[in-house]
């Protein structure tokens, strides 16, 4: 696995500071211009609020909805983020298969096949020397037929154990019982499995027997008013028609930014709390 960094790849750990406590913000798929935007105006009071240490953002529908370019990679970068994550819509830019080779810092999901571009597993340096590994995977259940992503799964966290003190999974799976199976199997041998892909935020935040964070979604950053992000004509028509159409995001309006805050133990790897965020562009009140 090899490991990366803002910088670079291949770097080596270096002595970290001695903490008790990490606090790791994930932010749930943007969505479009409005998730970028929204993403652009609250992240950086929220990471302050919370005194964020490192910053994941899903940013696998920055592209109007589908996919990752350089430019939508670039704003999410500049809002904040320390490392973006995707999913099943990864590879529907072309430009994001030279984006993934050239970036370590912006990640696929790690059960696509041997030869795919880019890489599913990352770890980063923060700040103050602490690393943080990132494992991005793929869940098969009404989804594409990938590699297993418990084995995968597996097999990226023993490798991270041995030099990093957080370990995070972005689970971007469509089936429930799915991210819920994985958080159990990996359950005190990552610090959390956060659920990205089905866009509406759960109220099923906790703490699993083994101190793994668990959360089945974590909710979509893009236009309020919308379906799971896209104009709510075209979905009726395709329920109403049972006839494809495009998906189009509002390219403006209305923005809504969700995801979570974990805690975790430096020494041990264990979540201590995790805390749901919602957030409107629009909002005066401070964001929670």
């Amino acid at each position: 696995m090899p490991p990366g960094r803002p910088g670079g790849r291949g770097i080596r750990p270096q002595r970290f500071i001695q903490v008790t406590a990490v606090t790791i913000i994930f932010i749930g798929d943007v969505c479009g211009r409005p998730g970028r935007q929204a993403l652009g105006k609250l992240l950086p009071a929220i990471k302050a609020q919370h005194g964020a240490d490192f910053c994941v953002v899903n940013g696998e529908n920055s592209a109007a909805g589908f996919g990752i370019t350089p430019d939508t990679a670039a704003e999410i970068f500049d809002a904040g983020a320390d490392c973006i994550t995707t999913g099943n819509h990864v590879f529907a830019q072309k430009v994001a298969y030279d984006l993934l080779e050239r970036d370590p810092r912006i990640l696929r999901p790690a059960n696509y096949p041997p030869g795919a571009p880019g890489q599913g597993v990352g770890m980063f340096q923060a700040a103050d020397g602490r690393w943080v590994g990132v494992v991005n995977l793929l869940g098969r259940t009404f989804m594409q037929p990938l590699d297993c992503p418990f084995r995968a799964a597996m097999q990226s966290a023993e490798d991270l154990a041995r030099q990093c003190q957080v370990i995070l999974v972005d689970m971007h799976a469509e089936a429930t019982s799915e991210k819920c199976a994985l958080a159990h199997y990996l359950d005190g041998r990552v610090s959390a499995v956060i659920g990205t892909h089905t866009h509406v935020q759960t109220a099923d935040e906790r703490l699993l027997p083994g101190g793994t964070a668990f959360i089945s979604d974590c909710g979509m950053t893009g236009p309020t008013g919308t379906i799971i992000g896209v104009d709510p004509g075209v979905v009726i028509r395709r329920f109403l028609s049972g006839l494809p159409a495009r998906f189009e995001v509002p390219r403006s309006g209305e923005a809504q930014l969700n995801g979570v805050v974990v805690q975790t133990q430096a020494s041990s790897l264990r979540a201590t709390e995790i805390t749901r965020i919602q957030a409107l562009t629009n909002s005066d009140s401070e964001v929670s």
